[in-house]
């Protein structure tokens, strides 16, 4: 499983990530959704988040209802090997008001903000070279809001991967269960859900994983993970030339909300 263990509410959120697979495996006329998993699902499982490490990346769709009327989503694409991603981060509200979008890379101790409102103008006031990202380093802190929630999303993306196979017989030890089968994104695949609620969907063909969902602690929301198109990925962060360094000039990035 991944080897970086970061504090507070990821560490919490980690716990079941390190437990998370997906699988297929042959079932019976007779099963029954909550039906604990099989030794051959087990062994699946167990592979699932190596399998993605293997194929080296995704393209990934994250959904977060943090509030009420107020959607976070990213949709990107994540190198598994290297740890690394850009997406758009889109929030949008359903008082009327405009959807707020936001460039990001990140690797696994940096984002990089592009897409943000009044840089260019703080940049001319504090006499700073033009900059199109801001850089800061990664909040290991709780979701209390959209800032820090961007930060436990971008975590949780390269997380999904692990350099190494579980052990499958943890997988029935931590109660894991068979939910059936759906589609998603016109994939079948086998869901499961784990001891601590969350629900991983691995395509039964290919056996990798197409949807994790989890609730974070302390929160009343699922965060909803959708991997597709599965393969070799190559993703670097901005140059050092286009990008504003957060800890060199933190008022310019307090001014502009990074």
């Amino acid at each position: 499983m991944p080897q970086r263990r970061p504090p507070l509410l990821v560490l919490a959120l980690l716990v079941v990530l390190a437990l998370v697979a997906g699988c297929s495996g042959g079932t019976d006329d007779e099963r029954v959704p909550g039906d604990p998993v099989s030794e051959a699902e087990a062994e699946v499982l167990s592979e699932v988040l190596h399998r993605n490490f293997e194929v080296g990346g995704a393209d990934f769709v994250v959904t977060a209802p943090y509030a009420e009327g107020a959607v976070l989503t990213l949709t990107g694409e994540v190198d598994f090997r290297r740890g690394t991603g850009r997406a758009q981060a889109v929030t949008e509200y359903a008082d009327g008001r405009p959807a707020e979008t936001r460039t990001l890379f990140f690797t696994g101790s940096d984002i990089w903000f592009g897409d943000v409102p009044g840089l260019a103008e703080e940049l001319a006031a504090a006499g700073l070279p033009e900059a199109a990202y801001v850089r800061r380093p990664i909040a290991a802190t709780g979701a209390s809001g959209t800032a820090s929630l961007i930060d436990v999303l971008v975590q949780m993306v390269p997380r999904l991967s692990a350099r190494s196979a579980d052990d499958p017989r943890s997988f029935p030890a931590n109660g894991y269960t068979w939910q059936g089968t759906r589609s998603v994104n016109g994939e079948l695949g086998s869901v499961f859900r784990s001891g601590d609620g969350a629900t991983i969907t691995v395509g039964a063909e290919d056996r990798l994983l197409l949807q994790y969902v989890t609730r974070l602690a302390d929160q009343e929301f699922d965060v909803t993970i959708t991997l597709t198109d599965h393969g070799e990925r190559e993703i670097g962060p901005p140059a050092d030339e286009e990008t504003l360094d957060a800890t060199a000039h933190p008022e310019v990035a307090a001014a502009v909300g990074v």
